[in-house]
C-alpha cells in the first residue's frame, strides 16, 4: 500500500472466543502494524561520530523518531529505511521526477513502540544530487542541493529506489510537510541544503505567494557544506548542527483523533469532515442533512459504550459503501456473540435459478441431527420463503457498495442467530419429500470460517502461487491479495510472468476471487506486464478545503509498460471479494483486446481511497470513510457502486454448488482454449 494513496477492502474484525478470535481478526480487521521493519524493539544505539576540528557543528549524522498512527504505516513494509531525499521533484514541481539512484544515501530504522520508528542517516560527504539556483539574483550559479529526510521502503528491483517505489517529493513521514490543498506546497518543517562553496543563497521565507523556490522568495547567503533550514520559523532559521535529532512527520494521513471527546461532541466532528470529503454525495444521493437529524439526537442519548456503537453503526449501514467500516473490539465481539454467535451447523448457496441449497453440513451440529443432507432444497425458512427470508436478513458485516455482494452475505446471516434460539426448516432432501424440522441454534463459527471465501485463506499460503494447467497448458496464477509483503509480492509476480514467457504457455488464467485489496500502486505495476505502451486508465479527486470542491488530482492513472510483457490472451477470474485495489487490476487488464473477466457476480464496487479517512473514536472504536474518488478519462464513476462487470457470467448451477467442478475455472480455460 503506498504511503502516499492507501486502498484497502472491508475491515470487519470479530472477537468471539479465543479461537474466533485469532482466526477472524487475521482475516478481517483493519490492517494494523506487522512486526518491526529490523529485528528490534528497542531504538538503535547512538553512533558515535567525531565532527571536524576545523567545523565542529558541520551536519555529519542525522537522527530522530518517527511517530505513526496510520494503521497502514508498518502493514506489508519489509525493506523499510530513511533516505536523503533529492527535492528536484518539489523544486520543479515534477510529480514524476525519478530519485537518482547515485544520490541515493540510506539509513535504518528500528520500530521502538507500536506508534514510534527511530532512525539513523549519515551523511556523505560530498552529496550527490540535482543542483538548483536559488537566490533569486537574476544570475546563473552553479546552485545548492536540497534534500528532505523521508522514510521509505522498497519494493521492486535493488535495494534502492526506482520509479515504480516511488517518484515526486514525500508528503508524508519526512521532516517537511505540505498542504494537500496546494498540490502538496511544502510548507513547514526542516531542509537538509549543501553547497559547494558560500557564494550562493537560499530562500529565508515562503514569500508573497507562500511557495517556497518561486521568484518572490527573499533570500541570503547560505554558508558552504551542510545546513539545516527550519522552515517554521519566519525568516527561515539556517544553522548547523553536527548531530541534529530530527522527527519525521506524518502528515495528512494522520488519524483523525476524537477519542477523547464525548459521543455527541466525536459525532459532530466526524460529520463535520466526512459530510464534506465523501467523494460519492451524489453518485448515492447520500441526503447528509437528513442523516445528521436523525442520527445525532442517538448519538447524544448513548449513555454507554454500547448504545454509542450502535447508533454509529446504523449511521453507516446508511451510507452504501464496502469502504466505510468500524473495526472491532472486544464489546463488539461480546456483541457479535449476543446476536450472531448461534447456527445451525450449515452452509447454503443460492444458485441462479432461484433455489437455495444446502452446499455442506458440519457433523454433530443441529441440521444434522434434524436429518438435513448435503443437497438439501430449503423451501421455507421459518415460515418464510426462503427468498424474501435471504431478503430480510441484515448481515453484520456491512455496509455494502452493491446488493449482489449484500445478497451473498444475507444468505451468511440468515443463518447465524442469537445461541439458543429456534427456527422451524422446510426442507428436502435429494430423492427425499418435503420435511419440516425445528432447530436450535448452538454457539458454531466452523460455518462462518467455512462459508466466506476471505476465512479460508491459508494464512501460511504465499502471496502469489502459480502453475501450468493439464492438459490445458495454460498459465495460471492466483493472486491472494495486495496487503502482503510487497517486496516478496512483486518478486513473485515478476518470477511467474517471466517463467510463464519461457515456457511460453498459449494464456493465462488469473484468479483474482478472493483478494481483498491493498496497494493500488502494486496492482497497478502488476498490470504494466500486459501493456507494450502507457495507457491512461482514470483520474482521481479530492474534496480541496480552500476551494470548497472536489478538485483533480495529477497525475492521472496510467498504466506503465512493465520490464516483461505476457502478450498472450488473459482470463482474469473475479468475484465480489475482489475488493478495492484488486478490481482496479481487473479493471486496468479490461482495456486489452484479449483480456476476459469471467465470473458468477461482478467485484464488490468499492473503489473509493481511505488512506486519509481513518477516525479513532470513543469506546476505542476506529472508522474509515473514503475520501477519493476515481473516474474514468471521460469522466464517469469508476467500478464504486457496479463493480467489474464479468465479459461471461456464468451461472451458479446445481453442479457447480456441490463442488463437482470449478464451473468458473473451467469457463475461461474453455474461452481461452477458443481464442
Amino acid at each position: 500500500m503506498s504511503r502516499r494513496i492507501a486502498i484497502i477492502g472491508i475491515a470487519s474484525t470479530l472477537l468471539l472466543s479465543s479461537l474466533a478470535c485469532q482466526a477472524l481478526s487475521n482475516i478481517l480487521s483493519t490492517p494494523t502494524p506487522v512486526p518491526s521493519p529490523t529485528p528490534t524493539n528497542t531504538p538503535l544505539p547512538p553512533i558515535p561520530v567525531m565532527p571536524g576540528p576545523e567545523h565542529p557543528d558541520e551536519p555529519v549524522f542525522i537522527s530522530g523518531e518517527i511517530p505513526f498512527t496510520s494503521p497502514f504505516f508498518l502493514d506489508t513494509v519489509s525493506e523499510a529505511f530513511v533516505m536523503l531525499e533529492d527535492q528536484g521533484g518539489f523544486i520543479h514541481r515534477d510529480l514524476e521526477f525519478e530519485f537518482p539512484l547515485e544520490g541515493q544515501a540510506i539509513g535504518p530504522v528500528a520500530l521502538i513502540d507500536e506508534g514510534t520508528l527511530s532512525y539513523q542517516l549519515a551523511l556523505p560527504a560530498i552529496p550527490q544530487g540535482t543542483l538548483a539556483d536559488v537566490d533569486n539574483d537574476g544570475q546563473e550559479d552553479t546552485g545548492v542541493l536540497v534534500f528532505a529526510v523521508a522514510y521509505w521502503s522498497n519494493t521492486w528491483g535493488g535495494p534502492f529506489l526506482e520509479p515504480r517505489d516511488g517518484t515526486g517529493w514525500s508528503t508524508a513521514y519526512a521532516s517537511t510537510t505540505t498542504d494537500p490543498d496546494r498540490d502538496h506546497e511544502i510548507d513547514g518543517g526542516t531542509l537538509v541544503v549543501w553547497a559547494q562553496d558560500d557564494e550562493q543563497g537560499f530562500p529565508t521565507g515562503f514569500g508573497d505567494d507562500r511557495k517556497l523556490f518561486t521568484e518572490d522568495d527573499p533570500t541570503a547567503p547560505i554558508p558552504a557544506g551542510y545546513s539545516l533550514v527550519n522552515l517554521d520559523q519566519e525568516p527561515f532559521k539556517i544553522y548547523k548542527e553536527a548531530q541534529p535529532y530530527i522527527s519525521l512527520l506524518e502528515g495528512d494521513t494522520a488519524v483523525n483523533d476524537f477519542s477523547d471527546m464525548s459521543y455527541a461532541e466525536a459525532f459532530d466532528a466526524l460529520f463535520e469532515k466526512v459530510s464534506v470529503e465523501y467523494p460519492f454525495t451524489p453518485d448515492k444521493a447520500i441526503d447528509w442533512t437528513g442523516l445528521y437529524d436523525e442520527y445525532a439526537p442517538r448519538m447524544a442519548r448513548a449513555r454507554n459504550d454500547e448504545g454509542f456503537y450502535w447508533a454509529l453503526k446504523d449511521f453507516t449501514l446508511a451510507i452504501p459503501d464496502a469502504h466505510i467500516g468500524i473495526s472491532f473490539n472486544d464489546l463488539i465481539g461480546r456483541i457479535f456473540f449476543e446476536n450472531h454467535g448461534g447456527s445451525f451447523g450449515m452452509i447454503l448457496i443460492e444458485l441462479s435459478d432461484g433455489r437455495v441449497l444446502v452446499q455442506d453440513v458440519l457433523p454433530g451440529t443441529p441440521a444434522e441431527r434434524a436429518g438435513v443432507e448435503v443437497g438439501a432444497e430449503i423451501a421455507l425458512w421459518d415460515g418464510l420463503a426462503i427468498g424474501e427470508a435471504i431478503g430480510q436478513a441484515e448481515p453484520f458485516f456491512g455496509p455494502y457498495s452493491t446488493e449482489h455482494h449484500r445478497r451473498i452475505e444475507q444468505l451468511v446471516f440468515l443463518t447465524r442467530v442469537p445461541p439458543d434460539s429456534k427456527i422451524e426448516l422446510t426442507f428436502k432432501n435429494p430423492d427425499g419429500e418435503y420435511q419440516t424440522s425445528t432447530l436450535q441454534a448452538e454457539v458454531e463459527y466452523d460455518s462462518l470460517f467455512e462459508w466466506i471465501p476471505s476465512f479460508q485463506v491459508d494464512l501460511l499460503s504465499p502471496p502469489i502461487v502459480g502453475e501450468v494447467l493439464e492438459p490445458s497448458g495454460l498459465g495460471y496464477i492466483r493472486i491472494n491479495t495486495f496487503s502482503d509483503d510487497y517486496n516478496l509480492t512483486a518478486q513473485l509476480w515478476d518470477h511467474y510472468i517471466n517463467s510463464l514467457n519461457d515456457a511460453e504457455v498459449p494464456g493465462l488464467i488469473i484468479d483474482m476471487r478472493v483478494n481483498g485489496g491493498g496497494s493500488s500502486g502494486l496492482a497497478s505495476a502488476f498490470a504494466g506486464y500486459f501493456y507494450d505502451e502507457e495507457i491512461v486508465i482514470s483520474r482521481r479527486s479530492y474534496y480541496n478545503e480552500l476551494l470548497g470542491e472536489f478538485e483533480y488530482k495529477d497525475p492521472p492513472g496510467r498504466i506503465k509498460p512493465g520490464p516483461a510483457l505476457f502478450e498472450g490472451p488473459v482470463a482474469v477470474l473475479v468475484s465480489p471479494y475482489c475488493i478495492s485495489a484488486c478490481e482496479g487490476f481487473a479493471n486496468s487488464l479490461s482495456y486489452r483486446e484479449n483480456t476476459i473477466i469471467v465470473g458468477h457476480f461482478p467485484t464488490a464496487g468499492a473503489f473509493g481511497e481511505v488512506g486519509r479517512g481513518q477516525y479513532d473514536l470513543p469506546a476505542d472504536l476506529s472508522l474509515q470513510f473514503p475520501t477519493g474518488r476515481s473516474e474514468t478519462p471521460q469522466g464517469d464513476l469508476l467500478i464504486e457502486g457496479t463493480g467489474v462487470i464479468p465479459d461471461i457470467l456464468v451461472p451458479v448451477t446445481e453442479q457447480g454448488a456441490m463442488g463437482e467442478v470449478d464451473t468458473v475455472l473451467e469457463a475461461a480455460i474453455e474461452a481461452l482454449s477458443e481464442q
